[in-house]
């Protein structure tokens, strides 16, 4: 399948009054069950990037195309769009009052109009196959952080989304529990789910990455294969970025 599901055409975003350019004029297209990894420097516009293709980020300048149609457009109802676009952010952001189940269910109840029989039957399947299943009853609180962040994929699964969007899912976890949460986006991946991820994981990148997209300073600078990027680099920034993180 070589569908586009997302075109971002001269996306541009700027802060502080257009002092700060986070994004200079990116253009990029995502297939239908693509994996793509961004990987750069800290402010290099990665997440900028990420969270500008479900509108987390209003754009200063250009377009966003899910599945055809302009999302950038104010006519569109952004609200629908994301229901189609799984998140997965470096905290966890479960409702600490509701248990894992709610947590779980409170939005396919309430914006897909699931009844509650079908939403828990579906969150149920969902805890079993990241091996949680046994944690429906608990708090947010009595789970450590790869369970939490575990969870927090659960939730947008849920939905059923087209694609997902995970923007450095692992930075705030202790390393011991890093590798648990990249098993369950391997086995995603796996299972032909479109993601794009934001990560310093460079060892899953060159795993599961079907393209890996180097940025810095709001540009694009490298992208290709992973074995390309990452063994034979062809711009002097990207193997100077790779030097130190892969030493």
């Amino acid at each position: 399948m070589n569908d586009k599901i997302i075109s971002v055409r001269n996306l541009e975003k700027h802060f502080d009054s257009g002092k700060m350019k986070a994004l200079n004029g990116v253009d990029q297209d995502i297939t239908a069950g693509e994996k793509v990894c961004l990987i750069g420097p800290s402010g290099s516009g990665k997440t900028t990037f990420l969270r500008c293709l479900n509108l987390l980020e209003h754009p200063t300048g250009g377009h966003i195309y899910f599945e055809g149609q302009d999302i950038t457009d104010p006519r569109c109802d952004i609200n629908k769009v994301r229901q189609q676009m799984g998140m997965v952010f470096q905290q966890f952001n479960l409702f600490p009052h509701l248990n894992i189940m709610k947590n779980i269910t409170l939005a396919p109840m309430k914006l897909k109009g699931m009844n509650k029989t079908e939403a828990e039957h579906r969150a149920m399947e969902l805890l079993k196959r990241v091996g949680l299943a046994e944690k429906a009853n608990a708090y947010p609180r009595q789970l450590s952080g790869g369970q939490q962040q575990r969870i927090a994929i659960v939730r947008a699964l849920a939905m059923n989304p087209k694609m997902m969007l995970f923007d450095e899912p692992t930075s705030a976890l202790d390393p011991e529990m890093v590798g648990e949460v990249l098993d369950v986006m391997t086995q995603l991946a796996q299972d032909g789910m479109t993601m794009v991820v934001v990560t310093h994981e460079m060892g899953f990148a060159r795993q599961v990455a079907d393209h890996v997209i180097f940025m810095d300073g709001g540009y694009i600078v490298e992208q290709g294969r992973p074995e390309a990027v990452f063994e034979n680099p062809q711009q002097q920034r990207t193997q100077d970025f790779l030097r130190k993180v892969l030493k």
